[in-house]
């Protein structure tokens, strides 16, 4: 299990910024690699009224199971690390066998026994680092949608802020602030009555 501090800044991008941003850095759509997050809340959506949210993640080397949680500055991600037979449990609702996450649950008083898959969302995601950071050009997939993003992930909130800005300058692109994926996919979700 890991508990960390997130700081991030986002950007929607248009497909042809996307592409340009590919293009300028040496990249190819082929270069993505996939990741599929599978998306979990209780019926009547207890986690994302206390904007938070919940995922299991598939990466290379197995699954991660992360909730975020809000943070003064940036979210707080807890995460505990799941096999093959304990992420397909929890997707199917079977057992929740991650111990700190279904802890952190219990403090927002969601029982793991309540929750639902409520979708998927399809990430491919290009990264490499940048100046004091890690830059990030996803295209995302999920319902209907298809989007496309910039993040930057920093250590430093206001070294990042700033680098930030002035590439988005540089590169001319418009300052369309971006939700977490996360959260633009619970918006596209609808309540189950």
């Amino acid at each position: 299990m890991t508990k960390e501090l997130e700081i991030e800044f986002k950007n929607m991008l248009t497909r042809k910024e996307y592409d340009q941003l590919l293009e300028h850095f040496g990249y190819t759509e082929a270069d993505a690699k996939t990741q599929v997050n599978h998306y979990f809340d209780t019926a009547d959506f207890a986690l994302k009224s206390s904007k938070c949210a919940l995922r299991i993640r598939k990466k290379h080397n197995g699954f991660e199971c992360t909730l975020k949680t809000p943070a003064p500055k940036g979210n707080y991600e807890i995460t505990d690390l799941l096999n093959e037979r304990q992420a397909q449990e929890f997707i199917e609702g079977v057992s929740h066998e991650a111990p700190e996450v279904c802890e952190a649950l219990q403090t927002l008083n969601v029982a793991p026994a309540q929750l639902k898959m409520i979708g998927k969302l399809t990430t491919h995601r290009i990264e490499f680092d940048f100046q004091s950071g890690l830059l990030v050009l996803d295209h995302s997939e999920y319902g209907e949608t298809m989007d496309y993003e910039l993040e930057f992930e920093v250590a430093d909130a206001q070294i990042g802020e700033q680098q930030f800005t002035d590439f988005l300058q540089q590169r001319q692109i418009p300052l369309r602030p971006a939700d977490k994926k996360i959260a633009r996919f619970m918006k596209s979700a609808k309540p189950k009555h």
